[in-house]
């Protein structure tokens, strides 16, 4: 892996949203799509809103899928949905050609496992079967959880399919992509930040069994971390 330390969330923030572009741009250049999928949680904020300013971002022939997301009403504040429509979405549809793709997990549906199941199928359909994604973006927890990959949930063993439901964490059951997809990507950028995420992230660098984060192959990952993050 590629292991960057950057001084700050802003420097993390930019650096992240540098190489999101130049992936983007290589892509787009060899295949004619870039194909990538976000993650939840409150670091990537500010990678959202930068992005959504820059203009050397093909958005015509761009992807986007959710890497997990929390079982709640549309609008909540809980879905990163909520996070990715307002510091991102908003700014691509005003300032840019609308996007190939934005497909959301189907987290409201009646019968959820179908819903996981009607997900990787649209994940066929844009990227072919086994799906490749270009690019995913990751974050960890302070428990080395990443996703809703957690610590001791049934969902760590999946490996017949690409999206499962886990159980119950933090108030809420999530619907996330399982590790061989996380493992099959030609890329994983990770962006990890604040001081709270320090003993995991040494674990992770570590290639310590015991967190979730170490699943997939790391083989080709850049690790973007800032400096309270990396200790």
């Amino acid at each position: 892996m590629n292991v960057e330390i950057l001084v700050d969330g802003e420097a993390l923030a930019q650096r992240a949203v540098d190489h999101l572009v130049r992936a983007a741009a290589q892509a787009i250049d060899e295949r004619g799509q870039f194909v990538w999928a976000v993650s939840g949680g409150s670091t990537p904020r500010r990678m959202l809103q930068l992005l959504s300013e820059r203009r050397d971002l093909d958005w015509s022939r761009t992807h986007l899928f959710q890497v997990d997301e929390r079982v709640a009403p549309d609008g909540d504040p809980d879905r990163n949905a909520t996070m990715l429509d307002t510091e991102l979405l908003t700014g691509v549809f005003t300032a840019h050609n609308a996007p190939a793709g934005i497909w959301l997990m189907p987290v409201t549906a009646d019968d959820l496992s179908v819903a996981a199941s009607e997900y990787q199928e649209r994940m066929d359909e844009v990227t072919g079967s086994p799906v490749v994604f270009d690019l995913v973006q990751l974050g960890m927890g302070s428990d080395g959880h990443t996703a809703s990959l957690i610590p001791g949930d049934p969902i760590l063993a999946v490996d017949d399919r690409d999206v499962a439901m886990s159980e119950e964490y933090q108030g809420r059951i999530r619907m996330s992509f399982t590790w061989p997809v996380l493992d099959r990507a030609k890329e994983l950028l990770w962006v990890i930040g604040g001081e709270s995420k320090q003993r995991a992230v040494q674990q992770f660098l570590n290639n310590d069994p015991s967190i979730p984060a170490t699943l997939p192959t790391q083989a080709r990952a850049t690790v973007l971390l800032d400096q309270a993050a990396a200790g």
